[in-house]
Order: structure tokens, then C-alpha cells, then sequence
């Protein structure tokens, strides 16, 4: 066997290797759970008994309960993440994910909905941050970006089977197979070992995961919210154009019907085949940065496309929504982008924080495009909103340091 052949063998196995794909795998059920409840929402609710106005206004209340047990969780598991360790962290938010998501299967009030939608919010949290923190640390610099893609590829990937289970089985046998998925990840998980980085750290006296130490230094916060919102874009593509879809294709006059869960499909695949593109040419051109400059500006591309489409058929307007899931697929290099911004003691806080804070930042852009489209109309209101997001991401881009060639062990000195 010749040196090029053995160390690409010996990549190839690290790149999938357990701590690998068993992050991917945490992402992959994160992104089957939050689907799946956009999609059962209404027969879920029909099946406790509401009918009409209901069905929105509840839903809203619902997916808000979820999104602010995500925020919590985002912070709770960071700063666990970093003060007890990575595995930890993947453990428990499985564990209290798997048990909601069984829960959730039997409720028949509003009320217990909201609580368990909370709870699994919680759990979900930390499954993306976490596994790009481990597979950040576990893998050498030189190769830890393919990581990172096979962890954002495989996730995404779980729209699909979202999309395919609540077609086959009952809204509550839908939850069922959530609740077991997250049980079965927690039994393979008991095989993967500690970033040896954080057991470098363990029994070193410092501050680890100090959360608020984000906001006592000018430098550490503005890496923080710049990691934050070079975001934008991926959550007012999902939350706005994927979302009220149906809405823009009547005012677009798209031929034929436009279906909200087909809709969200069709980005999906977008997004999976942009993480997969994303990653391989982030290690191609050796840079995270020139990286989501082009995804950024292929959103910005699609987006154009997207509101050019008037009167194109149905099967067009899909091919568009997947182009703008390719377009905002840069979400584990910016995730990675995070994590790599931060020394061993704060890592896991800014990349369990980050993601969630990102899916938070939805509540204000739809809120923003609500008071937008009301005095602009649906589709300038959302061309204004969509540009905002979009240069407020570039400017935010342009702050951040190159990370792709950075060692990442060291720690965050506080004064």
C-alpha cells in the first residue's frame, strides 16, 4: 500500500469513526423532531379535541414552548458541556428528549402538549453543539471540516424520514418512533470515548463554562454575536419562505398547488446536498470563510429566483425552494465557525448557544415580517426583511478571524 493510500484510509476511518457518527446521528433525530411536529401539528390537535383558530393559535404556542425549551437548553447544556464534559452532555439531552418524545404520544390536553414540547425543546438543544464540539476536538484541524460535514449531512437527512413516518403512521406512533430513535442513540453512545482535549482540561483549576463571560469582554462578545448572526439568512429562508410558502406561490400566480410540508421537503434536500458541498470545499480552498461568503451569496441568488417566479409551475417552485436549501446549507461550517472561535473552556457554551439562539432569532424576524407585510404587502415585506438578514450576515462574516488552519487547544484567559 503506497503513503497517499494509507493515509487516506486512516482519514476515512477517523472521519467515520464513532464519536462521528453518533454525533450525526444526535443531529439527525434534532432535525426528525423539529420537523416532525411542523408537520403533525394540525392532526395532533385535531386529535385532543381542537378545531378552527385554534389549530394556529395553539400551534404558534406550541412551537414557541419548543423553541424557548431550545434557548434554555442551549445555554443550560453549553455551560454543562464545558463544565462536565462533552459525553455528559449527549447523554442527558438524549435521555430527556426520548422520554418527552414517548410522553408526548399519550397527551390529551393542551396543556401537557406545551409542557413535554418544553421539555423536549430542553433535550434537544444539545445534540448539535455538543457533536460539533466533540468532532472539533477529536478529529486533526487538517481534517475535522469533513467531520463536521458528515455530522450536518446525516442530520438534515432526517426531514425525509420526518416527512416519510408522519405520511405512513398515526401522529402519536410518529412520536413513539422519536422516543425510541433517541433511546437506541443513547445505548451507542456508551461506546464513544471523552475529547481528550476536555480531559486535558477536567483537572485544571480555571473557569469552564462561564456563560456570562461572554458579556464581560468586548472581544469575547462580539465573536459571540457575530457567530450568531451570520445565521440570519438560514432562519428567515425556513421560517419565512419555506413557511408561508402556499402565501408567496398565490401571489406569485404559481400554476398548480403549493403544499407547506412538500415545501419544506424540497429545502431539505437542498440542505443536505449544500452541508455535504459546503464541507468538501471548505477543505478544498482551506478556509470557512470564503465558504459561507458563497453559500451567502448563492442564498442571496436563490432568493432573486425565488420572488423572479411568477406564474412558473409548481414543480418549478419546488426546484427553487431546493435551491434555497443548497443556498443556506453552510449550517455546520457555521457552526464549526463557533466552536472554533472559543478556547476548550468556553467551547461547548458558544456551540450548543449559538445554533439555538440562531433558531430563536426566528420569533423576531417573523415577527418583523408580520409588521413589514402589513404595510409593504407579503412579498415586499419579506424582500425587505430577506435583505436585512442577508447584510447584517455579510457584516457579520467580515468581523470573524479564519479558523480552518487554528489549533484548538487552548483556553480563554478571563481577567
Amino acid at each position: 500500500m503506497t503513503s497517499t493510500s494509507h493515509n487516506t484510509a486512516t482519514t476515512l476511518r477517523q472521519v467515520l469513526g464513532l464519536p462521528v457518527i453518533v454525533a450525526a446521528l444526535g443531529y439527525f433525530v434534532d432535525i426528525y423532531d423539529l420537523v416532525l411536529f411542523s408537520i403533525v401539528r394540525v392532526p395532533s390537535l385535531k386529535g385532543i379535541g381542537l378545531a378552527g383558530q385554534e389549530l394556529i393559535d395553539q400551534g404558534v404556542f406550541l412551537l414557541n414552548m419548543q423553541m424557548a425549551g431550545m434557548l434554555l437548553g442551549g445555554i443550560l447544556w453549553g455551560i454543562l458541556g464545558d463544565r462536565k464534559g462533552r459525553l455528559k452532555i449527549m447523554f442527558g439531552s438524549i435521555f430527556i428528549y426520548s422520554m418527552a418524545n414517548l410522553a408526548n404520544a399519550s397527551v390529551h390536553s393542551i396543556e401537557a402538549y406545551a409542557l413535554l414540547r418544553l421539555l423536549a425543546g430542553v433535550g434537544l438543544a444539545g445534540e448539535l453543539g455538543a457533536g460539533i464540539t466533540l468532532v472539533s476536538e477529536v478529529l486533526h484541524r487538517s481534517i475535522r471540516g469533513y467531520g463536521t460535514m458528515i455530522v450536518a449531512t446525516v442530520g438534515v437527512s432526517g426531514a425525509i424520514l420526518a416527512n416519510f413516518v408522519a405520511k405512513q403512521f398515526d401522529w402519536r406512533t410518529a412520536f413513539i418512533i422519536g422516543g425510541i430513535l433517541g433511546l437506541m442513540l443513547l445505548m451507542l453512545r456508551l461506546s464513544v470515548a471523552e475529547s481528550g482535549m476536555f480531559k486535558g482540561m477536567e483537572s485544571r483549576s480555571m473557569s469552564k463554562g462561564n456563560f456570562l463571560a461572554l458579556f464581560t469582554s468586548r472581544d469575547r462578545f462580539g465573536r459571540f454575536l457575530h457567530s450568531i448572526l451570520i445565521g440570519l439568512p438560514s432562519w428567515f429562508v425556513v421560517g419565512v419562505l419555506i413557511t408561508f410558502s402556499p402565501e408567496f406561490a398565490k401571489v406569485l400566480n404559481v400554476q398548480g398547488a403549493v403544499n407547506a410540508g412538500n415545501a419544506v421537503m424540497y429545502c431539505y434536500l437542498g440542505l443536505v446536498a449544500g452541508d455535504l458541498a459546503s464541507g468538501v470545499l471548505s477543505q478544498v480552498l482551506k478556509s470557512r470563510k470564503k465558504v459561507v461568503l458563497l453559500f451567502l451569496l448563492i442564498t442571496v441568488a436563490a432568493v432573486a429566483v425565488y420572488f423572479a417566479a411568477a406564474g412558473v409551475s409548481a414543480g418549478v417552485f419546488y426546484a427553487i425552494c431546493c435551491l434555497l436549501g443548497f443556498g443556506i446549507g453552510y449550517w455546520a461550517i457555521f457552526v464549526t465557525v463557533a466552536a472554533e472561535q472559543f478556547g476548550t473552556n468556553l467551547r461547548a457554551t458558544v456551540a450548543t448557544s449559538v445554533p439555538n439562539f440562531v433558531r430563536g432569532m426566528t420569533i423576531p424576524i417573523t415577527m418583523l415580517f408580520q409588521v413589514a407585510r402589513k404595510s409593504l404587502g407579503i412579498e415586499t415585506g419579506a424582500i425587505v426583511v430577506g435583505v436585512l438578514t442577508l447584510v447584517i450576515a455579510l457584516f457579520s462574516l467580515s468581523r470573524l478571524q479564519e479558523t480552518f488552519h487554528k489549533d484548538l487547544d487552548y483556553f480563554e484567559e478571563f481577567i
